[in-house]
């Protein structure tokens, strides 16, 4: 049972006569934030009683008096100008808690109304080594797949890969002329990651080349304007002055923007010229964009060779990728890349031509949507096809195919815009039926505030992460194991297995305990403590619940087939027992704006309940064979709880830390 939907049932048959849609006000019952006032709070009776021209307390009253909650809890209290507080009854608690001791599910119900889901997410480009900046799509997109398949749902994950367009064709062309044979032989990823970065410098290095007259004439106009605002700021007119104030700061921004750009500039001019083999490169491919852009053109027209080559790399990139997707165990139903639906995209742009949902302008064909400044396209003046075109022609697949109630994207915030435009431009084309949603995240920062990267400035590449993860981990588990009082007790080979499965988890669950549209600060040693909400505190907790069973010899069919009733008759108890019931709660929390931190943060609330109820009830020591009997029940459902939520966010448990 959920018991704050049981509530929300409740209060609706006794708010319908005073209000004709009660739905608003019953978003106003939550748990209470102070356990002195109850167990959950229905704050209602305010804005109904504004609503009714009357006293709020005479509003809860009525409520009070027609709500039928007598068999759950103890009589609701009204407080202060209306605040209804209700305590539930302590045998309900542990009869409805002992109820779920021989339930695999924990008393989670399937959805009464199961939805078909289609998760996108993780989505790498091929053609480059995974990085830190694709964990966030990658472990938030599983654990809304995994939570919603858990409550009854049909959910098919799609893994959109980057496996088309010009990163083939600059790593075709690098390929052609600069690949070190030797070295493909050896390690194929590597050297084509290699090309692909140099040909990417070489590009943007006459790009870069294009833009300086720009920056610099863009650098002179704006401290001119500077210079101008300034002295209107030293004048005598107040009210030039104030305005000339603001202009001043907003413009030094602009200007110091405008450096910064060059200065960053310069920067990548200097790599290429101080480096003779880079220098000599650029001099002898002037034209390289729009060669990269040729082979990107004669792949997607069929050129045999061109075609022959990414039948050849995309195998040796996709065994690179799946090798992480194990070592995070992760898995997709289907994995559709770009390539999948190139031979729709011309159905896609006839389409939209055909029911004037698209013109040419500027011989481009551009769908142009009400709020936007700018049109999408859908199609080049060159003929090629946009990152709209294979969305759409993907939206059109996975109706037809799937007939989905709902496809989730979960991909960073930088995308907003594309999305927008996209999901306006679909439900134009037709596909307003489907819920469609940006699972939008922020990014993973380093210690000095900026994007999480090397020391050289490179993105960090996510292999190298969790092979730092593992090491951490393995310290911790290591000086953890040392420090216990009667000496170490696991082998060296247990401590490898553990660092590996903690290490792994802190990297997941550091991500899903954030809220994902906030950016937060990666740490190692954060992430890997044994306190605080990290995945290590909630495996910790996990096993701290199994050692009681090793060291009691429990015997686990023994002890959930015993017939003796649970009590909570202990304050840490009933807390326990309370958060436990409240685990339907958090799932539909989770579900409700697609927010896996919720699941994150009653996790953590949970082991913080058993960590008081470790310290303060005895368990094998108990005064009575009944008390040690109910307080090792708490402790597997404890367990089991931890354990079936931390599967839900794709992370494992071990039995001994």
């Amino acid at each position: 049972m959920n018991i704050l939907s049981e509530l929300k049932r409740r209060f609706r048959d006794a708010l319908t006569p005073l209000a004709e849609d009660p739905g608003d006000l019953l978003d106003l019952i939550r748990p209470v934030q102070d356990a002195r006032f109850g167990d959950y709070q229905a704050n209602c009776a305010m804005p109904l009683g504004k609503r009714l021209s009357r006293s709020p307390r005479d509003v809860a009253g009525e409520i009070v008096e027609r709500l039928d909650v007598f068999d759950l809890c103890h009589r609701p209290e009204i407080a202060g100008p209306g605040f209804i507080n209700l305590r539930l009854k302590d045998e309900w608690i542990a009869a409805e808690l002992a109820r779920r001791v021989g339930e695999q599910r924990l008393g989670i119900a399937p959805a009464d109304r199961a939805r078909t889901y289609i998760v996108d997410y993780s989505s790498p480009n091929v053609a480059k080594a995974m990085h830190v900046g694709h964990i966030r799509s990658t472990v938030i997109g599983d654990a809304l797949a995994r939570t919603l398949r858990f409550l009854g749902h049909r959910v098919i994950t799609d893994n959109h890969l980057g496996d088309w367009g010009t990163q083939f064709g600059m790593i075709i062309y690098g390929y052609k002329h600069f690949c070190d044979s030797a070295a493909y032989g050896r390690e194929p990823v590597a050297e084509l990651g290699r090309l692909y970065k140099q040909v990417h410098q070489l590009v943007d290095y006459y790009e870069t080349r294009g833009r300086l007259p720009d920056l610099e004439q863009q650098i002179v106009e704006r401290q001119a304007a500077l210079d101008g605002q300034r002295a209107l700021a030293a004048g005598d007119d107040k009210q030039l002055r104030t305005k000339a104030e603001k202009a001043v700061r907003k413009l030094e921004s602009q200007l110091q923007e405008a450096r910064d750009e060059l200065t960053a500039a310069g920067r990548k001019l200097e790599a290429i010229d101080s480096s003779p083999m880079l220098a000599a490169r650029a001099a002898q491919h002037p034209a390289i964009a729009q060669s990269v852009l040729q082979e990107t053109a004669k792949l997607h027209a069929g050129d045999a060779e061109n075609l022959a080559l990414w039948h050849e790399f995309v195998p040796h990139c996709r065994r690179d990728i799946q090798r992480i997707y194990d070592r995070l165990d992760i898995r997709f139903d289907y994995e559709y890349g770009e390539s999948f639906y190139h031979d729709q995209l011309a159905d896609v742009v006839q389409q939209f031509r055909q029911r004037g949902l698209a013109v040419d302008s500027d011989g481009a064909v551009c769908v142009f949507l009400d709020g936007f400044a700018t049109p999408m396209i859908v199609q080049k003046r060159d003929g090629a096809y946009l990152y709209a075109t294979t969305d759409l022609a993907t939206i059109a697949y996975r109706i037809k195919t799937w007939n989905p109630d709902a496809i989730l994207y979960v991909v960073d915030h930088r995308q907003s815009e594309h999305f927008e435009k996209l999901f306006a431009a679909a439900r134009r084309w037709g596909c307003e039926h489907v819920e469609l949603q940006h699972i939008s995240f922020g990014t993973v920062m380093g210690e000095d505030g900026k994007p999480y990267k090397t020391r050289s400035g490179d993105t960090v590449g996510l292999e190298g992460l969790l092979d730092e993860a593992v090491a951490k981990a393995y310290g911790v588990v290591s000086a953890n194991d040392d420090a216990k009082p009667g000496g170490a007790e696991l082998s060296e080979e247990d401590r490898r297995h553990i660092a590996h499965v903690v290490g792994h988890a802190a990297i997941k669950y550091a991500d899903l305990s954030q809220n994902r549209t906030s950016d937060y600060v990666f740490s190692f040693d954060k992430m890997v403590a044994l306190e605080g909400n990290t995945a290590t505190y909630m495996q910790y907790s996990y096993a701290r619940t199994q050692s009681i069973f090793a060291k009691g010899k429990v015997d686990l069919d023994t002890l959930r087939g015993s017939a003796t009733a649970l009590a909570v008759e202990h304050s840490a108890e009933r807390a326990l027992a309370l958060k436990l019931l409240q685990f339907a709660e958090a799932l539909q929390d989770a579900t409700i704006d697609y927010r896996p931190s919720q699941l994150t943060s009653y996790l953590f609330e949970l082991a913080k309940c058993f960590s008081d109820f470790y310290h303060q009830c005895p368990v094998l020591t108990a005064d009575s064979p009944a008390q040690r009997t109910s307080r090792l029940l708490l402790c597997d459902l404890t367990g089991r709880t931890i354990r079936q939520g931390l599967d839900l966010l794709g992370i494992h448990v071990v039995d001994k830390m």
